[in-house]
C-alpha cells in the first residue's frame, strides 16, 4: 500500500499526465514500496510532488522531448501497457534503435528534477558520521594505510580498540528506524538498541543456503537468461526463523539483495561490508555507518564465485587467511565508501569520516573545518568528538 499522499496524486491523475515510459518507470519502483527504506518513499513522494506543482507550460517543456522520442520508437497502448513494466517492455526499449535517444532524454528529466530535491535535503541537513575501522593483522603500519584518501592524520595517545572504544557511540543515538548502521565481518561489535546490524559471519547459514539454491538454479532449471535469474533470485530471501534482520521486510530484501549482486558478497566477508555500505549510504541515507572490516581467506579457485558453490565443499584445498591481499583489498574499498557518502546531498559539507585501525595509534579524519580536533588525542577522545558532532 502506497502513502496517502502518493495515493493521492494517482487519484488526481498525475501519471496520465506524465509520458507512459516515465510514468511505468517510477510505478515500477513503487511496486517494491513496503522494502523500500523511508528515505527511498521520501524521494519518490517529494518528486511526485514536485512534478504535480510545475505548471502546464513548464511541464510541458520538461516532457516534450520524451514525448518526441516515445512517438519515434513507436510507445503506444498496444506497446506500453499502462502502468506496467515488463520483461517486453525491457526488451522493446533495448532494441529499439532510438534507446539511446531516450536514455539521453530520461537523464535529462532527472537533471532537472534533482537540483531542486537536492537543495531541499540540504536545506533540512544535520551532522552525520561514517566510522571504518580496519583488523589488527594488517602486514602494515598506520603510514601506510589509507594513502588514497586525503585527509589530516591524528596521532592518538594509546591504540584504539575498536572492543572498548566504540560502545561509546555504538550505544547512544535515538532508536529511529535504519537510522544508525552497524555493518561487520565478524561478531566482535555490539550494536546499541535499535541499530541495523548487518554481520557476514552471523548471516553464516543464509549464505550456505543461497549458495546452494543459487547452484541448483543454475545447474538444474532452464533459466531463459539474466532477468529470468534476477526474478527467481528475488525469492530467496532472508526468512524470520534465520535472525533478527528476516523480521523487518525491509532488511530482509535488502540483505538479500547485497548477498545475490553477483560481485563475491556470498564468499568475502569484506566485499559484503564494502557492497552493504554502499547501499545502506545510497538507499537509506543513514545519520551513522560503522563499518568494521576483518581479515578475508586467500582465493581459492574463481569457478567457485562463478557457480556460487561454497568452496569449502568444492575445493580440498586448506583455507588460508590473507592479510597482504586484505591489506591490497581495503585501500580500494576505504575509497569506495568514502566516494559513496559525496554522492548525496545529505552529507554534504555536514560527514565527519573516521578512518581507524585496530591497534593503531593514528587515525585519519576527513571532516567539516568546524569539527573539534586537536593535535593529539587518545582514542576515546576522538570518539567522544564524533559522537559530540552528532549531538548525542
Amino acid at each position: 500500500m502506497l502513502s496517502p499522499l502518493l495515493q493521492a496524486l494517482i487519484d488526481k491523475g498525475l501519471f496520465e499526465r506524465i509520458p507512459p515510459t516515465f510514468s511505468t518507470f517510477v510505478f515500477d519502483q513503487l511496486r517494491d514500496w513496503e522494502t523500500l527504506f523511508p528515505a527511498e518513499r521520501g524521494y519518490f513522494e517529494r518528486m511526485c510532488t514536485l512534478i504535480d506543482q510545475i505548471p502546464e507550460e513548464e511541464f510541458t517543456g520538461l516532457f516534450g522531448a520524451l514525448r518526441t522520442v516515445e512517438a519515434r520508437m513507436g510507445v503506444n497502448s498496444q506497446s506500453w501497457p499502462k502502468r506496467t513494466f515488463t520483461l517486453e517492455q525491457v526488451d522493446f526499449l533495448n532494441r529499439n534503435p532510438h534507446y539511446a535517444e531516450w536514455r539521453q532524454v530520461i537523464a535529462g528529466i532527472f537533471s532537472r528534477l534533482d537540483p531542486v530535491l537536492e537543495a531541499e535535503v540540504r536545506r533540512r541537513g544535520r551532522p552525520r558520521l561514517n566510522v571504518v575501522v580496519s583488523p589488527a593483522e594488517l602486514p602494515v603500519g598506520a603510514e601506510r594505510l589509507w594513502l588514497k584518501l586525503k585527509g589530516r592524520r591524528v596521532p592518538l595517545r594509546d591504540s584504539f580498540d575498536p572492543v572498548e572504544h566504540l560502545p561509546a557511540l555504538l550505544q547512544s543515538g535515538p532508536a529511529t528506524p535504519y537510522e544508525r548502521w552497524l555493518i561487520e565481518a565478524g561478531t566482535e561489535l555490539q550494536p546499541g538498541p535499535g541499530m541495523v546490524c548487518l554481520s557476514y559471519e552471523a548471516l553464516a547459514a543464509y549464505r550456505l543456503r543461497l549458495t546452494e539454491q543459487v547452484q541448483q538454479v543454475v545447474e538444474k532449471e532452464q533459466i531463459r537468461g539474466p532477468r529470468e535469474l534476477g526474478a527467481r533470485l528475488k525469492k530467496m530471501r532472508l526468512m524470520p526463523g534465520e535472525g533478527p534482520l528476516g523480521a523487518d521486510p525491509v532488511l530482509a530484501e535488502f540483505t538479500r539483495a547485497v548477498l545475490l549482486a553477483g560481485n563475491g558478497t556470498l564468499l568475502i566477508n569484506n566485499t559484503f561490508v564494502e557492497w552493504a555500505a554502499l547501499q545502506a549510504i545510497r538507499r537509506a541515507r543513514p545519520t551513522l555507518v560503522v563499518a568494521n572490516f576483518g581479515i578475508r581467506n586467500k582465493m581459492k579457485p574463481f569457478s567457485s564465485l562463478l557457480i556460487h558453490a561454497d568452496p569449502e565443499k568444492t575445493n580440498p584445498i586448506p583455507t588460508q587467511a590473507d592479510t597482504l591481499g586484505t591489506y591490497v583489498d581495503l585501500e580500494i574499498l576505504y575509497l569506495y565508501i568514502w566516494q559513496e557518502f559525496e554522492k548525496y546531498a545529505e552529507y554534504a559539507r555536514n560527514t565527519v569520516h573516521l578512518f581507524c585501525a585496530a591497534g593503531m595509534d593514528e587515525a585519519l579524519v576527513i571532516a567539516p573545518a568546524d569539527f573539534s580536533l586537536r593535535d593529539k588525542m587518545s582514542a576515546s577522545e576522538l570518539i567522544a568528538a564524533a559522537k559530540d558532532w552528532l549531538q548525542w
